[in-house]
């Protein structure tokens, strides 16, 4: 499972599909700061979109062949992909409501998933040319997909599962591997866990 950390960037997609990943991210992040009326529909509709190119160019075309696993892996991600395209569709998604603590948190995260994150690997060793970037690489998407529900006027509980489910999963992968970041996704899932249950509860 090591290989998994050799890849670069340019072995997984090419440079166009980073560029367009960049430019969701950044929409993703304009429309929770501006909140137009029509932002849940359209953040739903991009995430699904992202899940879905995830489940497809990383997890099934690349990480497939060096572990089996993760074309069940990939299989998820497509079915959030399918519950977030449904959710924009159907409106389940708003953002028009004044932000509690949580919100806030969730904003935080997204930040983080952006312009953070992929900064860790190479802060740890690893070359620039294998940062993960929102968009491509599965975590930082994960994250910042979390940050996202938890900014949302409601919690939506069906869209949370495969999010959660993945943070343990690639802590359980790189604690596998010896890698320093371990924790990272883990504790990110649990804090988000816990918001969201805090949030339904009234009290954020």
């Amino acid at each position: 499972m090591s290989e998994w950390l050799t890849y670069r960037l340019s072995d997984i997609l090419p440079w166009p599909a980073q560029l367009l990943a960049l430019a969701a991210g950044l929409a993703i992040l304009a429309l929770l700061v501006s909140r137009p009326s029509w932002a849940g529909r359209a953040i739903a509709l991009l995430l699904a979109a992202i899940w879905a190119f995830v489940a497809w160019g990383y997890l099934y075309a690349r990480y497939a062949p060096i572990n089996r696993a993760a074309v069940y892996f990939a299989y998820a991600f497509a079915a959030e992909a399918v519950l977030l395209a449904l959710s924009g569709a159907l409106g389940g998604l708003a953002f028009a409501a004044p932000r509690p603590l949580a919100a806030k948190a969730g904003l935080a995260l997204v930040l983080f998933a952006f312009f953070v994150q992929p900064l860790i690997g190479p802060l740890l060793g690893r070359p620039w040319s294998g940062v993960e970037l929102f968009g491509i690489a599965p975590d930082p998407t994960v994250l910042a997909t979390l940050g996202v529900l938890l900014a949302a006027d409601r919690i939506r509980y069906e869209l949370l599962a495969v999010p959660l489910l993945w943070c343990a999963v690639s802590g359980a992968t790189h604690w596998a591997m010896s890698s320093p970041e371990a924790l990272l996704m883990p504790a990110a899932g649990l804090l988000a866990l816990v918001l969201a249950l805090w949030r339904s509860l009234g009290n954020a």
